[in-house]
């Protein structure tokens, strides 16, 4: 295995402080469209933003941001404004992508969205979760049209991103011959992934699901959902993508790499432990400062050279690449795709305009 290593988030880079960090990201094209004309109405105060003649109103935005913030939170005008600020960029981004998901009759299914749903619910009973709904001001149709939403627009990612990106053998062996060095295990190794769960919220999504836990009992309920699904045989990797708040290794589904024996003994109690006392296809959860982390032992490699033959070296290699090219492509996807779209965004004008003074926007 590579030291091509991606490193823990910050929030749990202990576990990975000695390690020297690949990251491994991916890019693409987007179809360039005709920008639709700007309506030549004016719009009510109620219309904070309007995507190729469509708006996205201050209702959608207080449901994002319900579900979001966390109720025990009291933030100033300005925090909440900033976040949903935030919110409806993110839902700017959303409406291109729901109108490209139309064009190419792109769908979420009833089996795929009750799943999703499921999931939302991370183990809490019905009335637990309605609990949850009424403390954040949303219904359970709220809840579901917002997954459908999102699944929709991940959809499109896949389609016109994902699933576009090839990596060859002769791009495999270029990087093994280039690399070699790498592949020589000054010592005994554990290949591990992880899932992180923090309380805070994120300020974009990091997931494919769009999910992001936003109070200590969220993280909990979601920590307890994942190992149910581990358990029932869901991979790891597919967790890792739909649910894990650290961007970079979402992307690649929960991949580190390979961490030498050192760098884990001199991590924190928590995080060494969890590898430590994990037999190689196994989880643990490591709790620290609020932050859980699932980590998932892949193997443990014992030192010395390593060739394309080795196990695990080529599919080390091509999910690496892999997933450095789709993080590339993804964020020039979405930049173009925003760049060709007719965007006015009269929540931020109206906060520019009055110094921030004003939280809602006026024609």
């Amino acid at each position: 295995m590579s030291q091509c290593t991606i490193s823990l988030s910050t929030r749990s880079a202990a576990l990975l402080a000695a390690v020297a960090a690949l990251s491994l990201t991916l890019a693409c094209r987007s179809t360039p469209k005709t920008a639709a004309p700007a309506t030549s109405s004016t719009p009510s105060a109620d219309t904070w933003a309007v995507v190729d003649g469509k708006d996205i109103t201050r209702a959608q935005v207080e449901k994002a941001y319900h579900q979001n913030a966390d109720p025990n939170q009291t933030l100033s005008q300005e925090e909440a404004l900033s976040a949903r600020l935030s919110l409806l960029d993110d839902l700017i981004t959303e409406e291109i992508l729901l109108e490209r998901a139309q064009q190419q009759k792109i769908a979420v299914t009833d089996a795929e969205l009750d799943m999703a749903y499921a999931g939302a619910k991370q183990n809490l009973t019905d009335e637990q979760f309605q609990q949850q709904l009424f403390a954040r001001s949303l219904s359970t149709a709220d809840v579901r049209d917002m997954l459908k939403r999102r699944m929709m627009a991940q959809k499109v990612i896949e389609a016109d991103v994902t699933n576009k990106i090839t990596i060859t053998d002769q791009q495999i062996t270029d990087f093994f011959n280039a690399n070699r060095q790498q592949f020589n295990l000054p010592e005994d190794s554990y290949h591990l992934a992880q899932i992180v769960i923090t309380p805070a919220r994120e300020p974009q999504p990091s997931n494919r699901t769009g999910d992001d836990a936003t109070t200590v009992d969220a993280v909990n309920a979601k920590a307890a959902m994942l190992m149910d699904r581990l358990k029932n045989g869901t991979p790891f990797s597919d967790l890792a993508r739909d649910y894990s708040e650290d961007g970079e290794s979402a992307q690649r589904g929960g991949d580190l790499g390979l961490v030498p024996v050192s760098a884990i003994k001199s991590a924190p109690a928590p995080l060494r432990d969890a590898v430590l006392r994990t037999e190689p296809g196994k989880a643990s959860i490591a709790t620290q400062n609020g932050v859980k982390t699932i980590v998932y032992v892949v193997s443990r490699e014992t030192a010395g050279q390593r060739d394309l033959n080795t196990p695990g070296v080529k599919q080390q290699i091509t999910d690496g690449l892999k997933g450095r090219k789709e993080q590339l492509v993804r964020t020039a996807y979405l930049a173009e795709a925003r760049a060709n779209a007719k965007i006015v965004n009269y929540l931020a004008r109206t906060v520019v305009q009055s110094q921030g003074a004003q939280p809602v926007p006026t024609k």
